[in-house]
């Protein structure tokens, strides 16, 4: 009887403990994937309904059609430099707010975009780079003729480094405050210059930081639609707009569904090949 007491306490105990995540995780995680993962194996119907037979036509199409792996590549090409614009700008950033004594405000001025919808920070854009906007509007100033910045992939860019910034920055802070700075001075006592030293001794202690930013970073700008639907005015399509557009106008929910699987795949292995490099430690700091 004691024993059977035990174990329904440790029963208890465990559903109430894991229980809620585990819970989250099938409802909002695993549910939703197995529906997705089942949509893509079925076909359009007359209506663009979800309809037999089951089958891999979807993922046979994407991977044979060229215009499907332009999309997939322009999408990686425009996330790779994105990101890439992104780390130029937030590394020295997230040091100079760590070596601030004013740390914690320059750290609220980073999040502060967030307490504004995201459609409205991408629409604030638009009335800056438009032909009648205030960056033509200082480049007029100056006697010089107006610049075609909206609709444009200069726009994309230059938008999708501004919304993830932050992304890549908070990780990367979290990093450079645990910098042992001791270990520079070492590197110094033996010899090595300002670059070598911060290359050998703390260059190495952000890289949990740093790659956790990249992947925080490069996943969504890799997946994004709205600011390249806006910003790129139709003119540049990534592959969330072509997830978008057969989900709307298309109405081809099967292909859709498959090409977010094939999305959902790329993220996959983006994490898998952070894991392999990183470990557990390398997870949390992604976490």
């Amino acid at each position: 009887m004691r024993e059977a007491a035990s174990l329904r306490r440790n029963l208890l105990r465990f559903l109430l403990t894991v229980g809620p995540g585990a819970l989250w995780l099938f409802a909002f995680v695993l549910l939703p994937s197995v529906l997705v993962l089942i949509a893509s194996l079925m076909s359009r119907g007359s209506f663009g309904q979800l309809a037999p037979p089951l089958g891999l036509h979807n993922y046979v199409r994407f991977f044979t059609e060229p215009l499907f792996w332009e999309i997939v590549g322009r999408s990686l090409w425009i996330g790779f430099w994105a990101t890439v614009l992104t780390v130029l700008l937030g590394y020295p950033l997230a040091f100079y707010i760590a070596q601030h004594r004013h740390k914690q405000f320059l750290l609220l001025l980073v999040i502060i975009p967030f307490f504004t919808n995201f459609l409205i920070r991408v629409y604030a854009w638009i009335v800056l780079l438009q032909r009648e906007g205030v960056v033509n509007a200082v480049i007029t100033a100056f006697g010089l003729p107006p610049a075609e910045l909206f609709p444009s992939s200069f726009a994309v860019y230059l938008a999708t480094v501004y919304t993830y910034l932050p992304f890549f920055v908070l990780p990367l802070y979290a990093a450079v405050e645990r910098i042992e700075w001791n270990q520079l001075e070492a590197a110094y006592d033996l010899g090595a210059g300002p670059l070598r030293g911060f290359w050998e001794a703390i260059f190495p202690q952000t890289l949990p930081g740093l790659l956790a930013g990249f992947l925080l970073t490069f996943i969504p700008a890799v997946g994004t639609f709205v600011i390249a639907d806006l910003l790129g005015g139709g003119k540049v399509i990534l592959i969330g707009n072509l997830i978008q557009q057969q989900f709307g106008a298309a109405q081809n929910w099967a292909f859709g569904a498959a090409c977010s699987m094939i999305l959902m795949g790329l993220v996959l292995l983006g994490l898998w090949l952070y894991a392999r490099s990183q470990g557990e430690r390398g997870l949390d700091e992604l976490v």
